[in-house]
């Protein structure tokens, strides 16, 4: 009867069967569902001894077509500088709080769609493990957004660990 080996995490040592998990990548959009992979992706990396990547993608701006004339026209060159201003002012908010301390963190901006820079990123960095957050949208939901963290875990040169909302705690009703 054959054993399954036991693998572990460890972090900058070679050991036979192990993970090496020197850096991890944890991709940003700042909203609540992002906040889930933060803790995960921490503790990972006390554990492995590794550093973090935190990354924030900012995505082209589409122009929407139809609504000129309903609102005063702003330039898409300013939004896309106010859109950078904002994230260079969040990100480092983002490493400066307590979940990150002791840790070593590396703060990246870069603009293009989310999934093929999350793994161009991966790929330019050797990263040895994404760490994302899904927002758990299925039906008609799925179908128009997409499902980023997917596409992430299909093209990624690495592990992805892919942290699904939490499911609803049933309600009980009072009378």
């Amino acid at each position: 009867m054959r054993r399954a080996k036991l693998y572990g995490i460890v972090g900058g040592v070679e050991s036979e069967g192990a993970m090496k998990i020197c850096t991890l990548l944890l991709p940003t959009d700042f909203s609540e569902c992002a906040e889930r992979a933060i803790p995960y992706a921490t503790w990972l990396a006390r554990i492995a001894g590794s550093r973090i990547i935190c990354l924030h993608v900012i995505e082209p701006i589409v122009p929407v077509v139809g609504y000129a004339g309903l609102v005063e026209s702003v330039p898409l060159a300013d939004i896309s500088e106010s859109l950078e201003e904002s994230a260079a002012r969040e990100l480092p908010k983002l490493t400066e709080r307590d979940e990150f301390a002791g840790l070593e963190t590396e703060e990246l901006i870069v603009h293009g769609e989310a999934a093929a820079e999350i793994v161009r990123v991966a790929k330019e960095r050797r990263v040895d493990l994404i760490v994302i957050s899904s927002h758990g949208r299925t039906g008609l939901g799925r179908i128009l957004f997409g499902s980023t963290a997917e596409a992430v875990a299909r093209h990624a040169p690495c592990p992805v660990l892919i942290v699904k909302p939490r499911a609803e705690e049933p309600t009980t009703e009072r009378s």
